[in-house]
C-alpha cells in the first residue's frame, strides 16, 4: 500500500527505486552480472536517467544489499518464530540453519550482501543496522540471560577488541548489554565468525562437494557453539531438531 504521507513526486521515486532493486535482483542470476547499464536496459530507460536515482554503482549495490538483506532476515526470522522465545536454544538452531539454506540456495544474493568490498566497512551505520545480525543479535541476548555462560573479563580480551566495545562496528544494540557484560560482544562476534565462515566455505565450495552435501561441517559447528553457549546439555533434545532443520 503507498505511503499516503508522501507526495505523489515522491511515491513516483519510491516505485522507480523499488523497480531498479528488483531488476538488479534479476540481474545477479544473469551472465552478465550486475552494472547500472544493464539495470537501465532491463528497465527500458537510459543511463542518464538512471543516474537520478542512484549516483553510482556502489550506491545501486548498497540500495540491492539493504533489500536483500531485510528479505533474508524475514526468512529468518519466520524460522525463529517457530519456536517460543522461551526456548532461545531451537530458536538460534533454526535461524542458523534458516541462513545457511537461504545462502546456499541464493549464492548470488549472499554474495552481494556479504562477501563484497562494496557492503562492507565503509559503512559502520549499515553494519549496526544489518537485519540479519540482528536476528541473530536478540536471540544471543535471549541465551545469554536463559544459560549464563560465562563471559570473559575485558582484561582477558585482546585490548584493540576491547576497544571496540563501546561502539562496534557490528549489528549489536549496545544498551542490550550491561556495561559490566561487555565481553558478552567478543563471544557474539566469534560466534558469528563460526557461522558465517562455515557457511561461506560452503556457498563457494571451498571444501568438498561431498562435505557440503552432507551438512556434516555445518552440523559440527552447531554441536561445538552449544559448549560456547551454555547449552551443550541441551544436546539430547537439540540434536535430533539439528537433523530435522537441516532435512527441511
Amino acid at each position: 500500500m503507498a505511503d499516503v504521507t508522501l507526495t505523489r513526486r515522491e511515491r513516483q521515486r519510491q516505485a522507480t527505486l523499488e523497480e531498479i532493486v528488483a531488476a538488479g535482483r534479476d540481474l545477479l542470476r544473469e551472465p552478465g552480472g550486475l552494472s547500472l547499464r544493464a539495470v537501465a536496459q532491463q528497465m527500458g530507460i537510459t543511463a542518464p536517467a538512471l543516474y537520478r536515482y542512484v549516483a553510482s554503482y556502489q550506491d545501486l549495490v548498497h540500495l540491492i544489499a539493504n533489500d536483500i538483506d531485510i528479505d533474508a532476515a524475514s526468512e529468518l526470522t519466520a524460522a525463529r518464530d517457530r519456536y517460543p522465545d522461551d526456548d532461545p536454544a531451537a530458536q538460534i538452531i533454526a535461524a542458523s540453519i534458516a541462513f545457511r539454506r537461504w545462502a546456499l540456495t541464493k549464492r548470488e544474493e549472499f554474495g552481494l550482501v556479504f562477501a563484497n568490498p562494496l557492503t562492507s566497512h565503509d559503512n559502520p551505520e549499515e553494519m549496526r543496522d544489518h537485519q540479519v545480525g540482528l536476528v541473530f543479535h536478540h536471540i544471543f541476548i535471549r541465551l545469554w540471560q536463559k544459560y549464563d555462560f560465562p563471559i570473559p573479563a575485558l582484561d582477558e580480551i585482546h585490548p584493540s577488541v576491547v576497544a571496540t566495545f563501546d561502539d562496534p562496528f557490528i549489528p549489536a544494540k549496545i544498551e542490550d548489554i550491561p556495561e559490566d557484560a561487555r565481553g558478552l560482544l567478543w563471544i557474539f562476534m566469534q560466534s558469528w565468525v563460526a557461522l558465517y565462515g562455515t557457511v561461506t566455505l560452503e556457498v563457494f565450495g571451498h571444501c568438498d562437494p561431498r562435505v557440503i552435501e552432507s551438512g556434516a561441517l555445518f552440523y559440527s559447528m552447531l554441536t561445538k557453539q552449544t559448549e560456547v553457549l551454555g547449552m551443550v546439555h541441551e544436546l539430547p533434545r537439540l540434536l535430533p531438531m539439528i537433523e530435522a532443520e537441516l532435512s527441511r
